[in-house]
């Protein structure tokens, strides 16, 4: 924590937005996917593993039909935060993918506002973001960061819990740029998940 800080710990956004991409709302496989403030990595981490998903049969002796895993239909992912998160990231990354899938998963270095040309503009189908809204000073620089990777069909999909008034006026912020709706609510956690796209409609927060 001393050295890490935030980025050390696995947030309760962080687990119920793997919930919700377990629960299979959002086809992940075979798309592009990256992953803003990664922390510990295990949303992009389990992004990757959830693409991955049986594509092909064959019979056993037993004339049993069984799944075959074929990791080519896999997500690639790109799961980013600040330099100084780096080498724990990709430590997390290295002992939870299986070797297969490991070159799906890509660690890279993503400080929001700062050197955007790193990241071809609109690349990425899904963005994915859990307890990343937190300091206002960073809502500018997140948001241009978005704007910089989301193309007409980019899925922006953030879990938060909004505490303060500094989060309203977030998600006013973003309303303003993309149309933004909420998708899901945990209230065991009190965890909001809500997808924002380009386009015409706006949600009125």
């Amino acid at each position: 924590w001393r050295r890490l800080g935030v980025a050390a710990v696995v947030w309760d956004a962080a687990v119920v937005l793997c919930a919700y991409l377990e629960i299979g709302s959002i086809k992940l496989q075979d798309r592009s996917v990256i992953e803003l403030g990664a922390g510990t990595g295990l949303l992009g981490i389990v992004a990757t593993l959830l693409a991955c998903i049986p594509n092909a049969v064959f019979m056993d002796t037993d004339f049993c039909l069984r799944p075959v895993l074929l990791y080519c239909l896999g997500a690639h992912v790109t799961i980013t935060d600040r330099a100084s998160a780096l080498e724990f990231l990709e430590s997390n990354v290295q002992a939870n993918l299986p070797s297969e899938l490991r070159p799906r998963a890509v660690v890279k270095e993503l400080t929001w506002g700062k050197n955007l040309s790193n990241f071809s503009p609109g690349e990425f189908d899904f963005i994915l973001g859990a307890d990343i809204v937190y300091l206002e000073e960073t809502f500018a620089d997140l948001l241009q960061t978005l704007e910089h990777l989301c193309s007409e069909q980019t899925v922006i999909l953030l879990s938060c819990r909004i505490r303060y008034e500094r989060d309203h006026k977030f998600l006013k912020m973003l309303s303003g740029l993309f149309s933004v709706y909420e998708v899901h609510y945990d209230a065991s956690k009190d965890v909001h998940i809500y997808k924002a796209q380009r386009g015409s409609w706006k949600d009125d927060f």
